[in-house]
């Protein structure tokens, strides 16, 4: 493996259609709020809003294939698509018309993968983390929460503008936790929290430390609170109002058609439940309560594709196959296979977590035994991990597979006692790790969640020794922060660090800044280069931002 800096490692640059000239006029996006697709080698699914609802079934065809959309809402705004037996390694022009036969946007192209079977010399991803977050959230003093839209937008942009063959979101779509976080600070909730009944640091700011933003306030004492009601269905009323209000301003209004030529892979983490991994003597938020699960599920059965289970993918694991999706869907495991170069195994650490002490896990037994066989595969040059949860790093957070808890000295320590905590978390993390370690070659994870962009190799975790193949754990970056970085005062006030168990060396210590990562695949080696933008901070455009940490990690030979 071998490391450079941005000025020591050139890659070129492939020019692609600006996505924000797109919405100004060049692609005519018509009557579409949103459309986001995804791919595999023989199939195309899409998840699409319009500007108005559809009385009839829309219909989406590619050359003489075609199928009707699926009404996903109660209002016909939305509609998934799902176009099979498709060519492989093929671009196909889309077109998408109402009952009628009417256009509702102009014809586009989307690019089916190369076959399982087949050798592409190469393979460009860009991965990025926590893209959610509303934009009318202001601190006292005026900073914003959250990354202002237009900023998320021309970051997204940026990633785009290098041409990327797949785009892989890793988590927290969605900010807009129930039963903790900003909501339960109103005190309008019974029961403690983890800071012991008082506010937290977030809470404080907002409501004890000066007045609150005269927007905010309004939207927290009016008549209706952005609160579901847990005992209705999340469709079918205003539940699924308030959903619809939520998703369309924190997904639909970013990505809005600027990803209809890429496919894309969006997995949830726990924002995406509507709840932070929080716990207190009166409730525990995850495993997910059945509320949540519905208001997730309904999230992505709007919004986003569902994963591809590829043909290693047992179809029983949780979520594969369920009967109110289409056929050959995951909602929570999947993988994204580009021939025999690169195999990306995708894996929501949330859903289906286990409080079963030395043999809890972050996913179920079943899941991690496809994981520890596609993690040594020997059929495809390249797999790399994608956990929604981080690996070689922690914040002291509860839902980490370390025990490190932040101790009076403002240190992260394994010890002291993590309330809730399972230590069959970190024993799985343990048996990855060592299934990546024994392959021959690149052991590799990329993950996000912790708002930091890092990268590290483990040569050591706990009684584990990774020395001779050293796993490579990467922070993808964050979309969409603000201001709530994990350093500060409004947040854990710890930056993201090595945890007392493991022994990381770090290439590049995380840095809290917005970013997102391109990793480069080809048969003998990974590129990875890493961006990063500050508001106020970073002199550099975003329209021209430059990667700031580079490596190329070689396969052994």
């Amino acid at each position: 493996l071998t490391a450079a800096g941005a000025a020591g490692l050139a890659l070129p640059y492939r020019a692609a259609a600006d996505p924000a000239a797109s919405r100004a006029g060049e692609w005519d996006a018509g009557e579409l709020a949103h459309l986001i697709p995804a791919a595999n080698h023989e199939r195309v699914r899409i998840k699409a809003s319009f500007q108005r609802p559809l009385d009839a079934a829309p219909e989406l065809r590619a050359g003489s294939r075609s199928t009707r959309g699926v009404r996903t809402d109660s209002q016909g705004r939305f509609w998934s698509f799902d176009l099979a037996v498709l060519d492989p390694a093929t671009r196909h022009r889309l077109e998408l018309r109402d009952a009628a036969g009417k256009p509702l946007c102009e014809s586009w192209d989307l690019a089916t993968f190369p076959a399982p079977d087949a050798e592409p010399a190469s393979f460009r991803v860009l991965i990025y983390t926590c893209a959610g977050g509303e934009d009318n959230l202001l601190l006292p003093d005026g900073r914003p929460l959250f990354l202002p839209m237009v900023d998320r937008r021309r970051l997204l942009n940026r990633g785009l503008s290098f041409a990327p063959d797949a785009v892989l979101a890793v988590g927290d779509h969605i900010y807009k936790d129930q039963l903790s976080g900003v909501m339960r600070t109103l005190g309008r909730f019974q029961g403690g929290d983890q800071h012991g009944g008082e506010l937290d640091p977030l809470g404080r700011s907002l409501l004890l430390d000066g007045p609150m933003h005269q927007a905010m306030r309004d939207r927290m004492e009016g008549t209706r609170l952005p609160i579901f009601d847990r005992s209705q269905p999340i469709l079918g009323g205003p539940n699924e109002e308030l959903l619809v209000e939520i998703a369309n301003h924190q997904i639909a209004n970013l990505y809005g058609t600027a990803l209809r030529s890429v496919p894309s892979f969006l997995t949830q983490d726990d924002h995406d439940h509507f709840e932070n991994d929080s716990t207190s003597a009166s409730y525990v938020t995850f495993p997910p309560d059945p509320f949540m699960l519905r208001a997730a599920r309904a999230t992505q059965r709007l919004y986003y594709p569902e994963l591809f289970p590829d043909r290693n993918l047992p179809r029983g694991l949780a979520g594969v196959d369920a009967g109110d999706r289409p056929p050959e869907c995951s909602e929570s495991y999947g993988s994204v296979r580009w021939g025999r170069l690169a195999e990306l195994l995708l894996f929501d650490c949330r859903r289906h977590l286990s409080l079963k002490g030395p043999s809890a896990g972050f996913v179920p037994p079943e899941t991690e035994s496809w994981l520890i066989g596609r993690l040594g595969a020997r059929d495809v040059a390249h797999v790399a991990a994608v956990p929604s949860t981080p690996v070689a790093w922690s914040a002291g957070k509860w839902l980490e597979w370390y025990p490190d808890l932040l101790g009076p000295d403002g240190a992260l320590s394994a010890g002291r006692d993590k309330p809730y905590w399972q230590e069959g978390w970190f024993s799985q993390h343990n048996r990855l790790l060592e299934a990546a370690h024994d392959r021959d070659g690149v052991p590799l994870f990329v993950s996000g969640d912790l708002h930091s962009i890092a990268s590290g190799r483990i040569l050591r975790s706990r009684e584990l020794d990774l020395r001779s193949n050293p796993v490579v754990s990467l922070l993808a970056g964050p979309l969409g922060s603000g201001v709530i970085w994990p350093s500060n005062s409004l947040s854990r006030g710890v930056r993201g660090t090595p945890p007392e168990w493991l022994e990381v060396d770090e290439t590049l210590p995380c840095v809290e800044n917005n970013g997102f990562t391109l990793l480069d695949f080809t048969p003998d080696a990974i590129e990875v280069r890493q961006f990063r933008w500050l508001p106020g901070a970073s002199s550099e455009p975003i329209e021209t931002l430059q990667p700031f940490h580079t490596e190329r990690l070689e396969r052994p030979a």
